[in-house]
């Protein structure tokens, strides 16, 4: 059982006022009637009071009406006062959760008194029933409160918040549950990065020089060669490259053209 689930505690003898919790029941015995109440032997050194508005729920005109000396009746503490040594006691059973012990988060055991289309309510031992909302009833989808549970079942559930001036109380089942894993999705392919990628291009053969291509570069290489000269005979080795080189391609052409006929 959970620790945050309050229970009505059961029948009790301490050895002092300050060991006596309240909602503590004894089982006591009636030894004076007054006009106010009634004093209830219930096995201490200080019998306890029941005021005329707590031996019942309805409304007590005479003490007498109810109770009478020598009657074994059940009580339960509801208030104590160890320095006036005294003990109030109450003939109306006490809730097992009051609207001051009710808090955001605890944990609670309750049964199923109706079901609407809505949500469920479920009784706690509260003034009145909680209430647990259809989308709080689990984390799938249902479509009535019925496909989960039935009038008279018994559920765990957690207070998700009290409205003590409504008189409400919101409940929850599958805040006790554990949320579902989804499934991650596989990645989507960055189409603009493949666009972007950069495409590899097929080594294209360098074309075979032909006999004027090469006869060419020879002219120019020899020319090169000769271009670094010392100074005054620079103008005249240069201009003689250049005849050689159009004697070169003079003599290419005429053999291209021998060549083809």
């Amino acid at each position: 059982m959970d620790t945050n689930v309050i229970e009505a505690p059961e029948s009790a003898k301490p050895g002092s006022l300050s060991d006596i919790k309240r909602k503590t029941k004894f089982t006591g015995t009636v030894i004076k009637t007054t006009i106010a109440g009634a004093i209830v032997d219930i096995g201490l050194e200080t019998p306890g009071v029941v005021h005329i508005s707590q031996l019942q729920q309805e409304h007590t005109n005479r003490v007498e009406d109810v109770v009478k000396v020598g009657q074994t009746v059940d009580v339960w503490v509801k208030r104590v006062d160890p320095k006036k040594n005294r003990i109030d006691l109450t003939m109306i059973e006490p809730l097992a959760l009051e609207w001051r012990e009710l808090t955001k988060g605890m944990v609670v055991k309750g049964k199923v008194t109706r079901l609407e289309k809505f949500g469920a309510f479920i009784e706690i031992g509260a003034e009145r029933p909680g209430l647990v909302h259809i989308s709080e009833m689990t984390h799938d989808y249902i479509k009535t409160p019925g496909d989960i549970v039935k009038e008279g079942d018994e559920v765990e559930v957690q207070v998700l918040e009290v409205n003590r001036r409504k008189k409400q109380i919101k409940l929850s089942m599958k805040a006790l549950e554990e949320k579902p894993v989804k499934e991650a999705k596989p990645a989507r392919q960055n189409k603009e990065k493949e666009k972007e990628a950069p495409v590899e291009e097929e080594d294209k053969e360098e074309p075979v020089p032909t006999a004027m291509e090469l006869a060419i570069r020879q002219a120019m290489e020899r020319s090169n060669s000769n271009m670094v000269l010392p100074k005054g005979k620079g103008k005249r080795k240069v201009q003689s490259s250049n005849e050689e080189m159009e004697k070169i391609f003079s003599r290419t052409l005429q053999n291209k053209v021998r060549t083809k006929k």
